[in-house]
């Protein structure tokens, strides 16, 4: 059987390898693998392909909604009336609410997740037998593991 886990910081990690050790399991059974985390900027804008989940025209749907309300209400005692104050309105509400999504995405989400780190940076695969896996799947746990996953080998 095969135990993996991941794990965020390294003084963690060497903690549950020598309580793994002190339960028995071998030294030579014991794999970390460091990870490469992803150094490129991620995009702002999705393609037909890729999407993040997040929204730039939400906020300026709102914004739209309200300036044309606005825009129409105030457009019955000016000059052009309330059609042209409320499609004024409505593309002016547009475009502000996309301008602060599109600033806030820029800004205060890129310094966020930076600043919340939570990403794996190394992998532990422990070989073991199947009467040992809840014990280390125990200690994987009470280390912080970020997540574990144990794999039946298949004999053939």
């Amino acid at each position: 059987m095969q135990v993996f886990s991941t794990f965020e910081s390294h003084s963690f990690l060497e903690l549950t390898i020598s309580t793994l050790e002190k339960n028995g399991i071998n030294k030579s059974r014991i794999y970390a693998v460091p990870l490469d985390n992803r150094q490129e900027k991620r995009n702002v804008f999705d393609t037909l392909h890729r999407s993040d989940g997040t929204t730039l025209i939400d906020i300026g749907l709102a914004l739209a909604t309200a300036f044309s309300v606005i825009g129409a209400s105030i457009g019955f005692e000016l000059a052009w009336g309330p059609i042209y104050w409320g499609l004024i309105g409505a593309f002016t509400g547009f475009v502000v609410g996309f301008v602060i999504r599109l600033f806030t995405e820029k800004v205060f989400k890129t310094n966020r997740r930076i600043l919340k780190g939570k990403h794996s940076e190394i992998i532990l695969i422990i070989d073991c037998d199947e009467n040992q896996a809840e014990l280390i799947e125990e200690i994987l746990w009470s280390h912080y593991a970020l997540g574990v996953a144990k794999i039946a080998e298949s004999g053939g």
